[in-house]
């Protein structure tokens, strides 16, 4: 049965280095959440508790609402109920693919563990090549065995461990689709950690930002990249500047390229300098607008450019822009601001315009 997961003001450090500050978060059972967050954040420390390969510090652990650590107390990891899924996927070369996945299955009944290899093979895919070796096999394939022999055993929680940074990047984002397919059929509860977005994006249905070993923000994709609640997850998630402008009264801001009206954070007042986040679909190529933006650089994607525009203050923001737009550098166009979702943050420095 899949586990429900809380995780009530986790504390750890190595030594007097704190790695985690007091985290908190939950998530029910089949759903699939991600610690998303740069290196060193404290998120693979995180995912270390929970499978119960570190004791806790402070705080609590709980799986199916059954403390499994607290400080003094650990259930042993094959206590738990957990499968894990390594970076390197730790898969045994002289085996073949079938007895990798059966590996885990040794207590069971000859026949039901066949049954159940064989069935895994089928759910990920990978029926035609059960005696095969894994050096055999391509990256996508190895990482689905790993997968495979991670869920035989019938975990209640599977743990993701950076599954996807040995493939290449095309093949990252079809691998993610496919293993949320493949978890969203077990019906098993997982968590993923990753300092890929994409990957997160793509994978996980409620995703925790970390930063210094605290969860930042804990929502989903789509309220992380329009509507985040700090100026570390603005930044971190997708791509992104901020823009200097004025709170100019009741949800009135003004910027070098007009006026907008929208909701930001009560602790800005009238008068305060902000910094409005713009993200590239933000800002719209207008020959029509009567505000300018010079061509500093450009990226062709094909079906578009991402222009990166110098505005007259010396700011630079980034626009998409369809590819038969094809501006030179140093141009000068017209650009104007269709933002849905505002988002502003108090200036970090300095002053209004």
């Amino acid at each position: 049965m899949a586990a429900s997961v809380r995780v009530r003001s986790l504390q750890h450090a190595y030594g007097t280095h704190r790695v985690v500050r007091g985290m908190d978060f939950g998530l029910d059972p089949g759903r699939i959440g991600c610690l998303l967050g740069p290196s060193g954040c404290g998120k693979t420390t995180v995912l270390r508790c929970l499978a119960g390969f570190e004791p806790v510090q402070g705080g609590e652990i709980l799986l199916s609402d059954r403390v499994v650590s607290s400080p003094g107390m650990q259930v042993p990891p094959e206590r738990r109920g957990i499968g894990m899924v390594f970076q390197d996927y730790a898969l045994f070369p002289h085996l073949t693919v079938a007895r990798n996945i059966s590996f885990g299955l040794s207590r069971m009944p000859a026949a039901e563990a066949n049954s159940r290899t064989l069935a895994m093979l089928e759910l990920v895919g990978l029926s035609q090549v059960a005696d095969v070796y894994p050096h055999e096999l391509s990256g996508g394939q190895q990482q689905r065995v790993a997968l495979a022999r991670a869920l035989a055993p019938a975990p209640n929680l599977l743990l993701l461990d950076e599954p996807f940074s040995n493939l290449d990047v095309d093949l990252r984002e079809r691998i993610s689709a496919e293993v949320r397919e493949i978890l969203k059929s077990a019906g098993i509860t997982a968590i993923l950690v990753t300092h890929d977005q994409h990957e997160a994006f793509a994978l996980a249905d409620e995703i925790g930002v970390m930063k210094d070993g605290a969860i930042e923000q804990w929502d989903s994709a789509y309220n992380l990249y329009h509507r985040p609640r700090t100026r570390f997850v603005a930044d971190f998630v997708g791509q992104g500047v901020f823009l200097r402008g004025v709170a100019e009264g009741e949800g009135q801001l003004a910027t070098e390229l007009g006026m907008l009206e929208g909701e930001w954070p009560m602790q800005i007042a009238k008068g305060d300098a902000v910094d409005l986040l713009l993200r590239p679909d933000d800002i719209v190529h207008d020959d029509a607008s009567p505000w300018h933006a010079e061509v500093h650089a450009k990226a062709f994607r094909g079906s578009e450019f991402l222009y990166t525009l110098k505005l007259t203050s010396g700011t630079r923001v980034l626009c998409l822009v369809p590819s038969h737009h094809n501006h030179a550098i140093g141009e000068r166009i017209g650009i104007r601001l269709a933002i849905d979702h505002v988002v502003a943050f108090p200036a970090e420095s300095g002053a209004g315009i």
